[in-house]
């Protein structure tokens, strides 16, 4: 018999509206002839944009529109210069300005903003026309940035420059500098604040502002590239007159743009001894700053710490898969490596496919029910995808992903991927600090993962200690478990537990799901350098919230300790003569193989009832020929016991469901 399925009920705080608001006034089911009950004034959701619709916004029109013409600048003569041949018909739509001014003034006060949009007003069709700053004539010095800033030996750049800024496409033209000691051509565009697409004769550039948008819309809205330029290109011109086509080398810009901002915040300079190519594994990896370190945040002597506190100096591990960043057989790893391999969050894609390689691919098989990862650790929609997913690690607590710990999947969530990025992530890791390991089929996965371990390269080779090494699942997938799981791998029952739930894991997969639009079709170095930028972000967003959510734990762990203590006060003394009992089995407590857990069931499988069909065939034996024994409700006894067994055995089935 299954259980009715109730709805959710949320309780309406009457103090914050009426009642009798435009939903209740609704009349839903009431009959046609009904009269509206007549109650308060029925108030807009948003008071501000009703006064706009009803007041202001034909006022607002009306100015929008007198931007399409002259507005108010009835005057033909520069109002600036004053001069008798200067006719006021230009204006910048990027200026706070919307005044119109000749050509002269207007290149005069653009100098220095080469990439302001401007237009020309012909007098003759009564409307604007786009046009460029560089068609007005104005050159752009490179080289110098003193007060003359005019070079006395400028050498133009050989063509036009396609720039790319946040506000369309534009040309530009470039004098680069040709003094004595200049610096190489893509460095004085740098030092202005345009990225070259290549260094040698750079045709095209974009401006810096221009690829922190891009980095920005991608790694919070997840705008993939292509969606980014063709914005840019409707800014340019939305009457489907395409500029000069610049996306593979928008591509690419974003792609340096991304891994030098990783190097940079990494404290990597780029000069003697501190060059990109001397980066450590892991090292530009935004750490947790809350997780025990030992020599940055712990005490001296730690390590020394009583048994009744030292899972305080515990790190809670979260290990999980995520097949919905797949990504497509598109090129290659010697066609397209990544910019930094193993710099911050992805592994090493050489030794890691070469561990592969050598490793067994035998079916894992399971003993614990309900676990599709290993019914599909071998076939998990492998074909036509180089990945067909990513396997992370993470500090469950905080989230933050670990350094070296994300890799590719090639079918499905195998051990020998978990195992080679588990023991990647606790090379930066202190071994002598305790580890809880969380892992939604940790049951099956932890079976000789210390045996394994020694089985993986030298370099990845990590003392695990067992007795500094605990367990688990975190707390929804238990329930998917047989009651042996949820009693030895359950988080509530380990020490230092608390309120982690260790599916925080499952919140960055939810975060990161809107990458594998634009993830999916691109080659490996690619994908590897996106996600260790996206990866670096979602830590530093981390970083910036955890005083606000530490505090907020904090605020509701007092609230829940007063209320928690009265209750265990109170069972305490209902109980005091089995309190030293229960206490000293639960300081035993250490859950192992051969161990049963004080605190589970015994959940020993009862002996079926057996059925006597023969009494039901007497039974009916005796209702054909009239001689039936009394029926309650047309059930006779048999049928009766019968339903009674049934009821029984799905009770049994349901129960560790409800523990």
């Amino acid at each position: 018999m299954k259980r009715t399925r109730r709805h959710s009920i949320s309780v309406i705080d009457t103090t914050t509206f009426s009642l009798e608001d435009d939903f209740y006034l609704a009349d839903l089911g009431a009959s046609d002839g009904a009269e509206k009950r007549q109650g308060k004034t029925v108030r807009p959701s948003d008071p501000a944009l009703q006064e706009w619709a009803l007041a202001y916004r034909n006022d607002f029109l009306r100015a929008m529109l007198s931007h399409d013409g002259r507005g108010g600048e009835d005057v033909d003569l520069c109002p600036r210069c004053n001069l008798a041949d200067h006719n006021a018909v230009y204006r910048c739509e990027d200026c706070c300005s919307s005044q119109l001014v000749c050509k002269e003034c207007c290149l005069e006060t653009h100098g220095r903003l080469p990439l302001h949009t401007i237009q020309e007003w012909d007098d003759r069709q009564h409307y604007f026309n786009k046009t460029t700053l560089k068609r007005l004539g104005l050159r752009v010095q490179l080289g110098h940035h003193a007060a003359d800033w005019r070079c006395p030996k400028p050498v133009a750049a050989r063509s036009e420059v396609v720039v790319l800024h946040d506000n369309g496409i534009h040309m530009v033209a470039f004098d680069y500098c040709g003094c004595e000691r200049a610096e190489p051509e893509y460095l004085q565009l740098l030092r202005s604040r345009f990225f070259p697409a290549t260094v040698r004769r750079p045709q095209t550039c974009a401006t810096f502002a221009c690829l922190d948008r891009l980095n920005a819309f991608s790694l919070k809205p997840k705008t993939n590239t292509f969606d980014f330029y063709d914005t840019l290109e409707r800014l340019t011109n939305g009457a489907g007159e395409r500029p000069l086509d610049r996306y593979h080398m928008l591509l690419r810009m974003g792609r340096e743009w991304r891994h030098l901002l990783l190097l940079k915040r990494g404290g990597r300079f780029g000069y003697q001894s501190n060059e990109a190519e001397n980066t450590s594994l892991g090292e530009l990896a935004v750490l947790c700053p809350a997780c025990p370190r030992p020599g940055v945040n712990l005490p001296e002597k730690w390590e020394d710490a009583p048994s009744e506190t030292n899972y305080i100096y515990s790190q809670v591990f979260a290990m999980d898969a995520c097949f919905q960043l797949k990504r497509r057989m598109v090129s290659n790893e010697a066609r397209d490596p990544s910019l930094g391999p193993g710099f911050a969050f992805m592994v090493e894609a050489g030794p890691y496919r070469e561990f592969l390689r050598k490793s067994t691919n035998k079916q894992e098989m399971s003993t614990c029910s309900g676990l599709k990862a290993l019914d599909h650790s071998n076939t998990k929609f492998s074909k036509g995808y180089a990945a067909t997913g990513v396997g992370m690690v993470v500090c469950a607590r905080h989230e933050f992903v670990q350094p070296t710990s994300v890799g590719d999947l090639q079918k499905g969530e195998r051990f020998s991927n978990m195992d080679y990025l588990f023991a990647s992530m606790l090379r930066h890791i202190s071994q002598i600090l305790r580890k809880v390991v969380s892992y939604d089929i940790v049951c099956q996965w932890y079976k000789n993962i210390f045996e394994r371990l020694t089985q993986l390269p030298p370099f990845l080779k990590f003392v695990l200690y067992r007795r500094f090494t605990t367990f688990v699942v975190p707390k929804l997938h238990i329930l998917g478990h047989i009651a042996e799981c949820r009693s030895r791998f359950n988080l509530d029952l380990t020490s230092g537990g608390g309120q982690t739930d260790a599916e925080g894991i499952e919140r960055a997969w939810a975060a990161a799901g809107g990458l594998s639009g634009s993830t999916k079709m691109m080659g490996p170095g690619a994908r590897s350098d996106m996600l260790d930028a996206y990866w670096s972000f979602w830590n530093w967003t981390k970083v910036i919230g955890l005083p606000a959510i530490l505090r907020q734990r904090l605020d509701a762990a007092k609230v829940e300790l007063q209320k928690q203590l009265e209750a265990f006060e109170l069972f305490s003394e209902e109980q005091d003569e089995l309190v030293p009992t229960w206490r000293q089995m639960v300081l035993e407590l250490r859950p192992t193989a051969r161990r049963r857990i004080p605190m589970s069931r015994n959940t020993k499988a009862r002996p079926k009832p057996r059925f006597d069909w023969s009494s039901a065939a007497r039974e009916e034996k005796q209702e054909a020929e009239g001689r039936a024994s009394l029926r309650v409700l047309d059930v006779g006894p048999v049928g009766f016991l019968e339903f009674a067994f049934a009821i029984e055995r799905q009770q049994r089935r349901l129960e560790p469901k409800l523990l």
